[in-house]
């Protein structure tokens, strides 16, 4: 690991001060999970590293009429315990439960989660973003498992790492960063996540000098949650899972929504599932025939084709657990 300047500041405004207007400069630790990794494989090596662990207000999680503001360093585990959380957004809550190993729920944050680096094992290893080795792709012609499903047209072939995007996108969240200056923007969870296509980018939409400071939840009647496909509970992520959203009355769905994760770049909007989900009765049969519209445009890799199954399973069951 190369020396960095750290800093840890009480406020949000000398937070962005201390931060670079380019990727790799400077680099900010939440829970430290995902960034200290980075550091002793030296994927990154920043001047500077930035902490926001002392500045009170991005650990918070608030209700209101409105709806639910989570800051961004609140950890994975208050999130899966709040009770709030738990009652009106279980596909959230279930999500960060569904970590399940102890160090991270604890230490792991919101945020954290959502910036996370690609855990493919190309990137891991040194061969950059995009697992390139010259002009040739390692992870098409390599051991790609783990892989991405959909999107496959495009250079990036590793999967969203989010365990809460998915969930955030089909609950219609927005997140809020701020810059230098106090510039704050605002940016819906569905517009969050991008698929890099240069080494040079993130696969986020947050610029180099802003920090991810709250998301906000806001208030549904809509029955929601989510099924995730595992080899195992504790450390490892999970092979595919699937985040829906829907309101429903009389036993019919409506204004329905259906993400992935774990198959693409991004977070991916299962829409003709979505579609198939609209209108119908929802029961075992129908859950099963969107399971199978979610499939629609996978482009499976040499060795990840198992995933469309997976994916068949986890919209069904997600569906059925959301409505009871």
């Amino acid at each position: 690991m190369k020396p960095f300047e750290y800093a840890a500041p009480k406020k949000l405004k000398d937070a962005t001060e201390l931060l670079g207007k380019e990727w790799g400069v400077t680099e900010i630790m939440a829970g430290g999970t995902d960034l200290v990794t980075c550091l002793k494989q030296g994927i990154t090596e920043p001047k500077r590293v930035v902490s926001l662990r002392n500045i009170p207000d991005l650990a918070r999680i608030r209700t209101g009429r409105k709806g639910l503001t989570i800051g961004a360093m609140t950890s994975l585990g208050e999130l899966a315990g709040n009770e709030d959380v738990r009652k009106e957004f279980p596909a959230l809550s279930g999500a960060a439960s569904a970590v399940s190993a102890a160090q991270i729920l604890s230490v792991g944050t919101v945020g954290g989660d959502l910036c996370q680096r690609p855990r493919c094992w190309f990137f891991r290893n040194g061969f950059g973003l995009l697992g390139m080795e010259g002009t040739t792709s390692l992870v098409r012609s390599g051991d790609n498992r783990y892989h991405a499903i959909f999107g496959t047209e495009g250079p990036a072939l590793f999967v969203s790492a989010s365990s809460l995007g998915p969930a955030l996108i089909a609950l219609g969240a927005t997140l809020t960063a701020e810059g230098p200056a106090g510039k704050v923007r605002e940016i819906a969870a569905a517009d969050f996540f991008k698929a890099p296509a240069s080494e040079g980018q993130r696969e986020t939409q947050l610029q180099p000098n802003e920090i991810l400071t709250q998301i906000f939840v806001p208030s549904t009647v809509s029955r929601n949650a989510t099924y995730e496909v595992r080899h195992r509970h504790g450390l490892d992520w999970p092979y595919a899972t699937a985040s829906v959203a829907f309101e429903l009355s009389g036993g019919v769905a409506s204004k329905a929504s259906v993400v992935l994760g774990h198959v693409a770049a991004t977070p991916w909007q299962a829409k003709a599932a979505a579609a198939a989900l609209e209108g119908t009765r929802v029961n075992e049969e129908t859950a099963a025939r969107c399971g199978e519209a979610a499939t629609q445009g996978a482009q499976p890799l040499s060795r990840n084709a198992y995933k469309i199954q997976m994916v068949k399973t986890a919209v069904k069951r997600a569906i059925l657990a959301a409505a009871g």
